[in-house]
């Protein structure tokens, strides 16, 4: 498939621009290729991920600054950008390397109109539609390729090969913010989780529980230990939320990474839920990942302020609780339909007491997908991280997720 995309795209160009030229002249007339990304760590991925894309053109690597980097990923890079431009440098199929300008998802725009590319070539997790909207609007192809590893050789990330770290992300589903007391207060009602693997290196501040992961790295290195769910929950909430902290993080942040599968946690005026409840029914769990797609948005700034201009009422709380009730049914009956319906009625809850959490840019967003997807919402506060879609058929272009399943009782 790789070697027909290249010859698809060369050929093109040829008929484009090389028609009728000598042999000396079409070699000097190659597409310009180009790649961003943080490139840290080195490994056969990027080097397979770097040959694809040169077989379509020279092949200009820009790279994320340090400082950028840790903007997106929480953490400086173990490799400086001197270092990781001079070893990709030393690759045969990169013509030139550059450290970029910019800051965030979208650092490489001077980069860009400097090297005029023909062609924007970038991994499945590098996709957004904001890049790809740019390279509409400048004429530039756009080639999204799946990330394979070469031949035999097994799948590496950076996050793998830092530290093999199996802490899992999670995705509230329905209900969120009535884990927080000054919500849940005004009607009672339910948070829905789902554990996620690490198979993605997801931005920091996208909603993802980064934040309370790094905790949980902070207490336990690698992996959750065994015990009780719940126990580990509540200590990895305290963890996050020591005596004094003036804005407590919610408690769904520590359960949704702790409890494998989808949860179900009950609130009602309290920063912890009176009960919480599992299902790891392997038939829904498998259905939830054939529904569920994540598009990259970028992290939130560090200015954001979901609190700023709040409507928070009895109605809306519980129009809120509500809606997550209906996704937890619609769960049990795996009845896609109507999980899409109530997924979307839990983010229009949302958004009608926290009006911050989206601006025209992500309801712009919201409407290019409306017509693939059953329902949406954004990842966490919102601001910004991931548009989180529930769609009947695969999302082109979006990240597919892993449900963390319950460890096999011996």
């Amino acid at each position: 498939m790789k070697n027909f995309v290249a010859d698809f795209v060369a050929e093109k160009y040829r008929k484009k621009k090389m028609l009728d030229k000598e042999p000396s002249q079409i070699n000097e007339m190659r597409p310009k290729v180009m790649v961003t990304g943080c490139f840290d760590l080195l490994h056969s991925g990027h080097v397979a991920f770097l040959q694809e894309a040169a077989q379509l053109g020279d092949l200009y690597v820009c790279i994320g600054s340090d400082e950028n980097v840790c903007h997106l990923k929480g953490r400086y890079p173990v490799n400086s950008q001197d270092e990781r431009r001079f070893m990709l440098a030393a690759l045969s199929c990169v013509r030139e390397v550059t450290v970029n300008a910019g800051v965030g998802i979208m650092d490489f725009l001077s980069e860009l109109d400097v090297i005029r590319p023909d062609i924007f070539f970038v991994n499945e997790d590098g996709h957004t539609p904001s890049k790809e909207t740019l390279c509409q609007e400048k004429g530039i192809q756009y080639i999204v390729s799946r990330r394979e590893p070469a031949g035999d050789l097994p799948a590496r990330s950076t996050t793998a090969l830092r530290v093999e770290c199996t802490i899992p992300f999670r995705i509230d589903l329905a209900g969120g913010w009535l884990d927080q007391p000054w919500v849940s207060c005004h009607y009672p009602g339910p948070v829905l989780t789902v554990s996620i693997e690490p198979n993605y290196d997801f931005n920091f501040r996208s909603g993802m529980a980064t934040s309370t992961r790094k905790k949980a790295i902070e207490l336990w290195r690698t992996a959750l230990p065994t015990g009780d769910p719940e126990q580990l929950a509540r200590m990895l909430f305290a963890y996050e939320n020591p005596p004094g902290t003036k804005e407590v993080a919610g408690s769904q942040d520590s359960i949704g990474i702790v409890f494998p599968g989808l949860n179900r946690s009950h609130f009602n005026g309290s920063y912890w839920p009176e009960r919480i409840e599992s299902v790891h029914d392997e038939a829904i769990m498998q259905w939830l990942e054939q529904h569920l797609f994540l598009v990259t948005l970028g992290p939130r700034t560090l200015e954001y302020d979901v609190l700023a201009d709040t409507h928070i009422d009895a109605e809306g709380a519980r129009a809120l609780a509500d809606a997550a009730e209906g996704c937890w049914e619609a769960a049990l009956r795996m009845d896609t339909q109507a999980f899409g319906t109530h997924f979307r009625r839990s983010f229009e809850a949302q958004i009608a007491m926290f009006p911050n959490m989206v601006d025209d840019g992500i309801f712009h967003m919201i409407d290019q997908y409306r017509d693939q997807a059953l329902g949406w919402k954004l990842s966490g506060a919102g601001g910004g991280g991931y548009l989180v879609l529930w769609a009947e058929k695969p999302v082109e272009k979006a990240l597919q997720v892993k449900v963390r399943r319950r460890a096999l009782q011996l």
